[in-house]
């Protein structure tokens, strides 16, 4: 990458007290590593960069950042798996950064729970606005709790329960999920949810939608395989069915 300007060293481990959010930053291209850090910090935020997925989950296990951006193409612990990892423990936002056309790791990342990707060369003004996206969907949202069976939603506290058990939804599950159960039986188009909830409607990304869906109801179905809470409109898209 280039255009940003003079490339001046960091500390690792320091990050601003007052900044946008702090960033968890893995890239093992220096120059891209090096460029992306200067630009997201110009545009407000605290970046914390590493090389490597172990190097990363060093840094998680000493902080926690507010979100992750990740390269999928790490050497050792590729970023998917990495994604992986941290979905195990931790509702950390995750966002990828995948190279063109590898519509594949696309796929694979978004089941391994990544928020959202941007594609490569990225460009720092997109992808600080996916990053905010990203956080906002964290945001209180109006009072509200409903019960369907034993799934109880409370967009107050921001939480959900099965069974009295508590669900742990990354901001993007909990997000699609407010979404969804905000008009039950209404069914609602990908176009419409990316755009309620990624901020941004590219047709292109409706995997997105999928992937979320996908793994949501693995958290909240009796039987994932054969839903009953989320439905699919064939051809459409997705419908909340209270009950």
């Amino acid at each position: 990458m280039s255009g940003f300007g003079d490339i001046r060293g960091r500390d690792p481990d320091v990050a601003d007290n007052d900044a946008v959010a702090t960033i968890l930053l893995v890239e093992d291209d220096p120059s891209a590593r090096a460029a992306l850090d200067l630009a997201l910090s110009r545009l407000g935020h605290g970046v914390i960069s590493q090389t490597t997925g172990e190097e990363a989950l060093q840094t998680l296990r000493a902080r926690r950042p507010e979100i992750a951006v990740l390269d999928v193409m790490l050497p050792g612990l590729d970023g998917i798996e990495l994604c992986r990892r941290i979905r195990r423990d931790d509702a950390l936002p995750v966002i990828l950064l995948t190279a063109r056309g590898d519509d594949l790791d696309v796929v694979l990342g978004l089941e391994a729970g990544a928020d959202d990707y941007v594609v490569k060369p990225v460009e720092p003004r997109v992808l600080d606005a996916r990053i905010r996206a990203v956080l906002r969907r964290a945001e209180n949202t109006p009072a509200d709790r409903t019960s369907h069976g034993d799934l109880v939603i409370d967009r107050a506290a921001l939480k959900v329960t099965k069974g009295g058990r508590d669900l742990r939804l990354t901001p993007t599950e909990l997000r699609l999920l407010l979404e969804l159960a905000r008009r039950p039986g209404r069914a609602l188009t990908r176009r419409h949810l990316l755009a309620a909830v990624w901020e941004h409607a590219y047709p292109g990304d409706s995997r997105l939608v999928d992937a979320c869906v996908q793994r949501i109801r693995a958290k909240i179905e009796d039987e994932p395989s054969e839903p009953r809470l989320i439905e699919t409109v064939r051809g459409f898209g997705y419908r909340f069915c209270a009950s």
